[in-house]
């Protein structure tokens, strides 16, 4: 009685673990594999064209890679078109292997589908996000024409003349012409929105006196503020940024207030945990190199951030909380 009961004892547990090992075994593999990537060149789509600050970004990281990748390259690849939304469309139909990333944006891999219910992918869905690279301060800059000291004078001389003020931005739902919707929202003010279709043209339009403010990235506008052709008055981030000292974040007129640019990596949705990890590890790696927080300063006043999958994923769901109301308020709308 009882050895009979021993062996079905013993037949059950030994029939527990069959059932329990194929997925050990899976788990085991799937770890494996992960450790193993890359072993072979890996791309990373650029949603804008060569040149520009999320290309420069994207190439000084890809110098790099190899170091943290077991020897293999990162393939640079610029898909340009619809404010990102090309670039998307193409990654979120790729396989989620790791050997396809994307070089994420706030309006390709967050805030799209509020500015363009048609677009073909799902910005949140689509993706897993695998890293937050790098914050770009933006700042508020004012034609020389303009005579405000100060935001807190810009706010009180906009009050005072609702709509009489203009500011260029890069094209409606850029970053551009959200940070300064924001901030006139926040200021209770109006100013007349004049979009452009580049940071190239906005630039220019203010250079000109086309408008009389705008709100950049800083690496954008440091070469008009040095030149004097136009001047800083504040910066988006909540502390000063080390590229413009001196000059005030917004957030000491318009506590809380705190933004910038921001760019990471993520991969076709479906990526695998542990593979998302290792992918993570080597980004962190190259993101902690002085070389490389020296390259990103010095070229785009930028500030490399790093962290883990889930912070990132945090990160954007912020982000789509942040915009969406004054998204939706404000009737803001691209194709």
């Amino acid at each position: 009685m009882n050895n009979g009961n021993l062996s079905r004892r013993g037949f059950g547990a030994a029939f527990a673990a069959g059932l329990a090992a194929p997925s050990a075994i899976t788990a085991t593999a799937r770890a494996q594999s992960a450790a193993a990537w890359p072993d072979r060149p890996v791309r990373l789509v650029v949603p804008f064209g060569a040149g520009g600050a999320i290309d420069t970004l994207s190439r000084t990281v890809a110098q790099r890679f190899a170091d943290f990748a077991n020897g293999q390259t990162l393939v640079v690849e610029n898909r340009s078109g619809a404010g990102g939304a090309v670039a998307g469309a193409y990654v979120a139909r790729e396989k989620p292997d790791g050997y396809t990333l994307m070089m994420a944006d706030v309006g390709a891999n967050a805030i799209g589908k509020l500015l363009n219910p048609g677009l073909a992918y799902d910005p949140v869905t689509s993706f897993t996000p695998v890293i937050h690279l790098v914050n770009l301060p933006g700042v508020v800059i004012a034609h020389p024409s303009v005579t405000v000291k100060d935001l807190p004078d810009l706010i009180a001389q906009a009050k005072a003349r609702p709509g009489a003020f203009t500011y260029s931005s890069a094209g409606t739902g850029n970053g551009s012409h959200l940070f300064m919707a924001l901030l006139l929202r926040q200021a209770g003010v109006e100013m007349v929105h004049v979009p452009y279709r580049s940071g190239a043209e906005m630039v220019t339009a203010l250079v000109r006196g086309d408008a009389q403010f705008g709100f950049p990235t800083v690496s954008s506008a440091l070469q008009m503020i040095r030149g004097g052709q136009a001047r800083a008055i504040a910066v988006s981030t909540a502390e000063e940024t080390p590229a413009l000292p001196g000059i005030p974040p917004v957030a000491r007129t318009l506590p809380g207030f705190d933004l910038a640019v921001w760019h990471g990596i993520m991969a076709p949705a479906g990526l695998d945990p542990a593979l998302a990890e290792r992918i993570n590890t080597v980004f962190n790696g190259i993101a902690a190199l002085p070389e490389v927080k020296e390259a990103v300063f010095r070229a785009q006043a930028g500030r490399m951030v790093g962290g883990t999958p889930k912070d990132f994923a945090d990160h954007v769901t912020r982000e789509v909380a942040r915009w969406d109301p004054l998204i939706r308020e404000g009737g803001f709308r691209v194709e």
